[in-house]
């Protein structure tokens, strides 16, 4: 979420910069390194993440651009490895053994079964 902020807005980055509520009852959903300096985290109440870096600058979540971002990462992934599980809009396991295997072995003739893929 982060770093779409930065990337769409240039004039953010090097700045500490936290997406999320800028109001009273509102959180930080993500933070940056400049940030995190000063103790500002993701689930940190807006308020205590304003009084920890005063210069803190709060950025509205964009979830659609944030989703439509994460599938093109995955599409991406989907080019390495059918066997991806997703755990949020920016974190994902990805199965590689099989490219691994694939990538660290010299061409066999094709004669020889193919490597069979893990469950």
């Amino acid at each position: 979420m982060r770093p779409v902020e930065q990337r769409d807005n240039p004039g953010l980055r090097g700045k500490p910069v936290a997406v999320g509520g800028s109001r009273e009852r509102g959180v930080v959903t993500a933070a940056s390194y400049e940030a995190r300096k000063f103790g500002v985290r993701s689930a940190t109440p807006s308020v205590t993440a304003k009084r920890q870096c005063p210069d803190l600058i709060f950025v509205k979540p964009r979830f659609a651009v944030y989703k439509a971002i994460s599938q093109q990462i995955r599409e991406i992934f989907a080019e390495h490895t059918p066997i991806v599980e997703p755990l949020s809009l920016d974190e994902a396991y990805l199965d590689v053994f099989h490219e691994c295997i694939i990538r660290s072995r010299p061409a066999q003739p094709s004669s020889q079964a193919p490597i069979p893929r893990r469950p």
